[in-house]
């Protein structure tokens, strides 16, 4: 296979800050409650800002990091669930807003698993020969899908994006991935569609709320995590000893802690940074990524994994080295 590799990073954090303390005054709740069961003590929430300006600012930074021209790009990939509108697709939005003339544009529904499945899709896209040099961004507005009168739920989520460029070369950096998805417990994480309304069927309008059963999420969130980060690695020739770092769905700090104990990890290998943003979804995991390179911790020739959970239900992880 052509060798394919990230080549650039970039984020966006919208800049209205909503502290554990705000939400106290909106629900029954305190900081104390949701720090000890998250480990979230604030996020960020869009104020004008839209899905598609959030990833366009994204892959921006990643194209510049990346030493790539607009008209380069050739391919475009964005996981959402809260895109602007049904059409035009965000990719679609961020191809015209950062002019990429040539680029074939989708988004992908995967929920919180979906830059995982994102960089999977366009990782083989562009090993095929098919293209050349691609962005992959995970961006969500989860706020405009948050029940803010459910404790439960409107604690835990942000917003922002998060960007990486990828394109063939010499090296390659994307060593392998593992996915998967069970519809049959897809109930256990919810956001409703549109109502039928036409002249043979009309229903009643669902809330287009985030209903989710925690517990449930959590034991999914465990067991996945750890089996996704076992079978990535399977037949690469590498253990768990040679990663330097594991870069995790953003979505619950005691989910971390506890995937960590259970492989006998130790926890610093585990990058966080939910304590500041939340639970983005599908933009967590290449925030994260973006910042890490940013502060410079990731040097040529680390080992990464990715891993991740979501609505579907959906998991998966990617195995990369770093060549930048």
């Amino acid at each position: 296979m052509i060798p394919i590799a990230i080549t650039g990073t970039g984020s966006f954090i919208p800049q209205r800050v909503i502290t554990n303390d705000d939400l106290s005054k909106i629900v029954d709740t305190s900081d104390e409650w949701i720090s000890t069961r998250t480990g979230i003590k604030e996020r960020h929430i869009v104020a004008g800002e839209t899905t598609s300006d959030m990833a366009t600012a994204a892959a921006a930074q990643a194209l510049a990091t990346a030493g790539i021209k607009p008209e380069e790009v050739d391919l475009v990939v964005v996981a959402t669930v809260t895109p602007d509108r049904f059409t035009p697709t965000v990719s679609c939005l961020v191809q015209k807003k950062l002019g990429l003339v040539k680029a074939t544009c989708l988004d992908l529904w995967a929920g919180c698993s979906g830059f995982i499945f994102s960089l999977m899709t366009a990782h083989r896209l562009l090993a095929s020969g098919s293209y050349q040099k691609a962005l992959v961004i995970g961006a969500e507005s989860l706020t405009k899908l948050t029940n803010w009168a459910d404790r439960n739920t409107c604690v835990l989520f942000g917003d922002g994006a998060g960007a990486v460029a990828i394109e063939s070369g010499d090296t390659n950096g994307i060593l392998n991935h593992i996915t998967g998805s069970d519809g049959s417990r897809g109930d256990v994480l919810v956001i409703e569609g549109v109502a039928i309304n036409n002249p043979a069927f009309q229903s009643t309008e669902p809330a287009h709320h985030i209903i989710m059963d925690g517990g449930e999420v959590f034991k999914f969130a465990v067991n996945a995590m750890n089996e996704s980060i076992r079978q990535v690695l399977n037949g690469t020739g590498f253990g768990l000893e040679e990663i330097d770092y594991f870069i995790p769905h953003q979505a619950n700090d005691r989910i971390i802690e506890l995937v960590a104990h259970k492989m006998k990890l130790p926890r610093e290998k585990f990058y966080t940074n939910l304590h500041k943003y939340g639970n983005t979804s599908a933009a967590s995991i290449p925030i994260a990524l973006d910042e890490m390179n940013n502060k410079g911790m990731l040097k040529k020739g680390m080992k990464l994994i990715t891993v991740g959970f979501g609505g579907g239900l959906t998991w998966g992880a990617n195995l990369l080295q770093w060549v930048v």
